[in-house]
């Protein structure tokens, strides 16, 4: 089993971290966040009980050990299955498994797991008891405030009660509802308004429980500002999704600003060097380089030259051809100096 990596300093555990994406945060993204914080919390796609109980487990849920520290999401209802699903998590090296009880598409609606799981607290509660039977890592929630006409501070409270007599060792809460009618994924992204004062009194009603903010959260000063105490109480971390992905140089200030700790790398273009190695050994396994790339389009914007590094990238960077030697030329179209600077 690979040997877990802890955080220095006396910082909660879910202080800083970058949600689950689907179709974003695959194995080659989070080896890649890795270069630019190496104590942010990274997550796995959300993967279902039934693909890793009997899917190709190896392609569906390996991953390399400089990931860490990395937790996996799961995705599905039932507590034998979640816990078997955990357990093999577990002999995988993970550090944390989370359930997810927030996403909001079809799929998890016919499947009867995600965000419609708001519905059912107390069988959330047999989900995360089983887990924890299963396993010595921390099993965790992420949730949504409530879902359609759920009244979001008897549905959040309903959900919290039930995990916690279950033994949940932190709640991630997405400060948001979900409409699972009339709302496509899309808009549950965006359209539901944003709810942090929620999140907060769910925080100072539960203090010793972990709590984790999710949703909207567009820089580290947002971030920050929402970790500050309030009324003497504060939450225990943040997560930043889509902000963190497409604007991935803004990893570069989570270990300074939440750590107290110098990054990894001085700046991007260090970032590409450091990475450099894990893409050479994915292309000896055959894998395309663009598989890699799609995930650091972003990560020169604001600089003179990001637009034709991301064009490079995602024409020439998609040929079967493409290597090391084309993320290099996409690199020499950057400017070395800052926006502001080059003004």
């Amino acid at each position: 089993m690979t040997i877990l990596v802890e955080r220095s300093g006396n910082f909660s555990a879910w202080r800083f971290s970058v949600a689950p994406m689907m179709d974003w945060t695959d194995r080659h993204c989070r080896a890649f966040h890795r270069t630019l914080s190496a104590h942010a919390l990274l997550y796995t796609e959300m993967v279902t009980t039934g693909a890793v109980l009997h899917g190709p487990r190896d392609r569906l849920i390996g991953f390399d050990a400089a990931e860490h520290p990395v937790a996996i999401q799961l995705g599905g209802s039932d507590p034998a299955d979640l816990a078997a699903a955990a357990r093999i998590a577990q002999d995988f090296g993970y550090r944390e498994v989370n359930l997810n009880v927030g996403c909001p598409s079809d799929r998890v609606q016919d499947g009867r797991f995600g965000a419609c799981l708001m519905r059912e607290p107390a069988l959330v509660g047999e989900c995360v008891a089983a887990m924890k039977a299963a396993v010595s890592v921390p099993v965790t929630v992420k949730c949504r405030i409530g879902v359609d006409d759920q009244e979001p501070e008897a549905a959040l409270d309903a959900l919290t009660a039930s995990v916690r007599a279950a033994g949940v060792d932190a709640l991630v809460v997405h400060a948001r509802k979900a409409w699972l009618k009339g709302l496509s994924p899309k808009e549950n992204r965006d359209v539901p308004p944003l709810d942090y004062g929620r999140v907060h009194r769910l925080k100072a009603a539960n203090p010793d429980l972990p709590v984790a903010l999710n949703g909207g959260l567009q820089d580290l000063a947002t971030a920050t500002a929402e970790l500050a105490p309030r009324d003497g109480i504060a939450l225990d971390g943040v997560m930043l999704g889509r902000a963190a992905y497409a604007e991935p140089a803004l990893l570069l200030g989570v270990d300074p600003v939440l750590f107290g700790e110098p990054a990894p790398v001085a700046d991007p273009f260090a970032a590409i060097e450091a990475y450099e190695p894990y893409i050479v050994a994915r292309l000896q396994e055959g894998l395309r380089l663009h598989a890699m790339t799609r995930h650091m389009l972003g990560l020169f914007n604001g600089r003179p030259g990001a637009r034709p590094y991301r064009r490079h990238l995602s024409v020439a960077g998609t040929r079967p051809d493409a290597g090391l030697h084309t993320l290099r030329e996409a690199v020499a179209l950057v400017s070395r100096e800052p926006a502001s600077a080059a003004a």
